[in-house]
């Protein structure tokens, strides 16, 4: 027996854009199924006494909508075995956003099933007529369900289906403001095309999840803008912008700069991102995270224009490390608290090493420390390192012991009158040691510095403070005045 499956489209709504091959076919077929009653087209199959079942009774007995299109896929792939061949109807487009149909491709062949599939108009016909807006300007069409503000580009008439109900549309609204502004105008669109059914409702985004008679005929359509606001909360735009001002036409200062140039600047911006988290300065973080962001554009746009990779590179990297990185997520692995996760963050790293070969030949347990860190944070990674292989003191107390034995040799070198290079290295050997004090009670030693610093600032802007009352300078005063002020600073 001949095994077949003919997938036609029932169109948007209207009887009268139903095509005529597709009404033969109906008026024809012995086995006629639907995907769903809830279409104005049953109308007529009813008037015209054609008889079909529906599979509107699955999608009551499962817990989502992949769920019913597998199963439904399923049943048709089963039916078409039991009585040869079948018609299936669709609404819309079979090709346009029909996840039963692009099931039954991939599994027809498999099944020795032949499947002949047949247009019909979809709701993207009566979009772009009743809307008013052509799709050559530039045009995506979204699916509500998961949708992704990563996927909106503003430049782009954006038609957003399967908005079912109010609460599919609070969800668009939710993405869609990531993006657009609050009072941006969209369009909600009901059985578009569909007689004494249609209607064309525009709001601003956020009444969006206010609008009333949402169901499987309803779209959302954002319209295209060239407003230069929205363009500028992309990272197309900003890869734009970066790639202008490397190029012949753009800043002469931009173009003349290489990786060495600019090295300096990296370092310096991440220092000021770090003044805002430190003053708890949020609006002015926000600033600082772009210029660190500039940055690694233009190393990024740098190594574009000579074919070495691009900033997408880079984010492709950053992506698959993270995922890799957490298998505890992404993975099969289980992580129950944050020492958990970060161990299963270092044996992936080390993974990654093996299948990267990096892991082959001569290896110090100290590597991996990068080169050009501030003295304070690599003596405390090596010291970290040390320690997991037992190189450590036992305890504080040992530590104690040779902070005060390095002081010793300080004050030994200056009192003998060593060399300067001596003096400074024992300096050095006193603040590794104590480095090994601020691991040993779990504190970053530059964050305990800075602190500090941040301390002596404050307390020295209250000795100039109060001079500056007094009608005083620093010439005006002496050191046991300024340590009056330093201790009432200290109470303050």
């Amino acid at each position: 027996m001949d095994k077949s499956i003919t997938v036609l489209g029932l169109g948007s709504g209207d009887p009268d854009q139903l095509t005529l091959g597709n009404w033969k076919k109906l008026q024809s077929a012995t086995h006629v199924f639907v995907r769903t009653e809830h279409h104005p087209m049953m109308t007529l199959l009813q008037d015209e006494g054609i008889a079909y079942t529906s599979f509107d009774s699955l999608y009551e007995q499962h817990d989502d909508f992949p769920e019913v299109y597998r199963a439904i896929t399923d049943r048709l792939i089963a039916l078409a075995g039991e009585h040869g061949k079948i018609v299936y109807a669709v609404p819309g487009h079979p090709m346009v956003a029909e996840s039963t149909v692009q099931q039954l491709r991939q599994r027809c062949g498999e099944a020795g099933i032949a499947l002949h599939i047949t247009g019909g108009e979809s709701f993207l016909d009566q979009a772009f007529t009743r809307l008013g807006f052509d799709p050559i300007e530039g045009f995506q069409l979204l699916d509500s369900s998961g949708m992704s503000s990563s996927w909106l580009q503003p430049q782009l008439h954006t038609v957003i289906g399967q908005v079912y109900d109010a609460f599919t549309a609070s969800d668009v609204k939710l993405v869609l403001m990531e993006l657009y502004p609050d009072d941006y105008e969209v369009v909600v669109g009901h059985a578009l095309g569909v007689q004494g059914e249609e209607q064309i409702i525009r709001v601003p985004l956020y009444e969006l999840d206010r609008v009333e008679g949402y169901c499987n005929l309803s779209l959302i359509w954002v319209p295209r803008s060239d407003v230069e606001q929205l363009r500028n909360r992309t990272f197309a735009r900003l890869h734009e912008i970066v790639g202008i001002l490397r190029s012949p036409e753009g800043c002469p200062w931009d173009q003349e700069q290489t990786h060495q140039s600019i090295r300096k600047n990296l370092i310096e911006e991440t220092y000021e991102v770090l003044e805002t988290i430190d003053d708890d300065d949020p609006i002015h973080m926000q600033e600082e995270l772009g210029d660190i962001m500039l940055q690694v554009m233009l190393h990024s746009q740098m190594e574009e224009e000579v074919g070495t990779f691009t900033v997408y590179d880079v984010i492709q990297t950053l992506n698959e490390k993270l995922l890799f990185r957490h298998p505890h997520v992404f993975g099969d692995q289980s992580a129950g608290d944050a020492s958990e996760a970060l161990k299963n963050w270092e044996q992936m790293k080390a993974e990654e090493k093996r299948r990267k070969g990096l892991d082959q030949g001569v290896t110090s347990v100290l590597d991996g420390v990068p080169r050009d860190l501030p003295g304070l944070m690599k003596a405390y990674k090596l010291q970290k390192k040390a320690a997991k292989v037992g190189f450590d003191w036992e305890d504080l107390n040992g530590v104690y012991s040779k902070i005060e034995e390095e002081f010793a040799e300080l004050k030994q070198a200056v009192a003998n009158g060593d060399s300067h290079d001596e003096q400074i290295g024992e300096l050095g050997d006193l603040l590794f040691a104590v480095v090994n004090a601020a691991r040993f009670i779990d504190a970053d030693p530059e964050e305990a510095l800075a602190r500090t610093n941040r301390k002596f600032t404050s307390r020295f802007h209250y000795i100039e403070d109060q001079l500056r009352i007094n009608g005083k300078s620093f010439d005006q005063t002496d050191l046991l005045e300024m340590e009056k002020w330093w201790q009432a600073a200290k109470r303050q």
